[in-house]
């Protein structure tokens, strides 16, 4: 006999980008693959979410996160985080982030089911920071 969807709900995503696959209440389970957009030559830009902490799982691949220490108009230091299969990574509320993929890559993100646009403000950073992050994805071997 199969097991009907009121007691398990079996999701994938196995194209580019990002995909809710999960909607439960608050909360929301999303899977993001590698898509050109990814791709460190292809950041202009960093996120905030104003409202809740996200968390990030690597399943597959490679993904290097980045975390921008600055204010509400500007983001005045990256970091990167090179991320490990199976380990959990939480970014803090309102901490500016962004991340590229290798080809393979796979990431879980778990995050507040109301997380919006309205509410996740976007950063635009300079041709100095954007360099940056093409220059630390290549230090760490993730891109050539």
């Amino acid at each position: 006999m199969r097991i009907t969807e009121e007691l398990l709900e079996v999701r994938d995503h196995t194209t580019e980008g990002y995909k809710p696959v999960v909607d439960f209440e608050a909360w929301r389970v999303a899977v993001l693959n590698y898509s050109p957009s990814l791709q460190s030559e292809n950041i202009t830009s960093m996120q905030r979410h104003n409202e809740t902490d996200e968390v990030f799982v690597l399943l597959r691949g490679r993904c290097i996160l980045f975390l921008g220490q600055g204010d509400d108009a500007a983001v005045t230091q990256i970091f990167a985080e090179d991320m490990v299969p199976f380990k959990i990574y939480n970014v803090k509320k309102a901490a500016w982030h962004t991340h590229i993929l290798s080809e393979d890559g796979m990431v879980l993100v778990v995050e507040n089911r109301d997380t919006t646009y309205d509410n996740s403000p976007f950063c635009r950073l300079t041709e100095a920071q954007q360099e940056e992050i093409v220059e630390l994805a290549r230090s760490l071997k993730i891109e050539k």
